[in-house]
């Protein structure tokens, strides 16, 4: 089947496994889809889809309440270069396409309209990645492992580098190399894909600021609005059954 939507259990893992002749674009409408590679994670939510590359070994966790759309694309429709998955914003329009699309019992020669319209929208998508790499540097590793460990305790990249045996600027270099992102920026990804975790999990707004390390609640929802277009109670919301 080419498009089709299920709703998959909170806790859900999918072992590792990949898609020989097809490509795959995955969004869901409610919860949190992580998808794994030896290159990092990318995360589908409400606001984001998921491309992922035919021949791409990969592995799913899920989080939350989840209904998965799914659309897959035969080989030579690459509607995105490399061989790493990528994460685009998902408009109102393209998500009444996707969910439209992935609507049980629909007739084929209006699947393929449709399908029509999603790859021009998904071409033409903003790139909007929500994503955690995968270290390669075992110095940059550590660092890692030491602030997702604690995420509710701030970690300064000046401690960071005197815990993992190296300075403060070499680290914050592994970073813009490795990641193409500063610390701070990505310290923010990842209190944030952590805090659609607990907020999936049912924790409040403020036990979720308070766990994930921001200062304030308003801070928390200040940052978790900017980043993933709706405040943290409004995702509470449409996360919980």
């Amino acid at each position: 089947m080419s498009q089709y939507r299920h709703e998959v259990e909170a806790g859900t893992v999918i072992e590792p496994h990949r898609h020989d002749g097809d490509h795959q674009l995955l969004y869901v409408s409610n919860g949190i889809f992580a998808t794994k590679t030896e290159h990092g994670t990318w995360v589908a939510s409400a606001q984001r889809a998921i491309w992922t590359p035919a021949e791409t070994w990969h592995e799913h966790r899920v989080y939350g309440r989840t209904l998965v759309h799914l659309l897959r694309f035969p080989a030579p429709e690459e509607l995105f270069p490399g061989d790493r998955p990528t994460v685009i914003a998902v408009s109102p329009l393209l998500r009444e396409l996707l969910m439209a699309c992935t609507e049980d019992g629909l007739p084929e020669d209006e699947a393929h309209r449709l399908r029509a319209v999603i790859r021009d929208r998904v071409r033409h998508a903003d790139l909007a990645p929500l994503s955690l790499p995968a270290a390669r540097d075992p110095r940059l590793a550590d660092a890692c492992r030491l602030v997702t460990s604690d995420l509710g305790t701030p970690r300064t990249i000046t401690w960071l580098a005197a815990r993992t045996g190296t300075s403060d600027r070499h680290l914050a270099r592994l970073f813009r190399a490795e990641f193409g992102t500063t610390y701070p920026q990505w310290r923010t990804n990842v209190r944030v894909f952590q805090a659609m975790v607990e907020l999936s999990d049912g924790a409040t707004v403020t036990e979720t600021a308070h766990r994930c390390g921001w200062a304030t609640t308003s801070a928390f929802v200040d940052t978790f609005a900017r980043t993933m277009g709706q405040t943290p109670g409004a995702y509470r919301a449409a996360a919980l059954p």
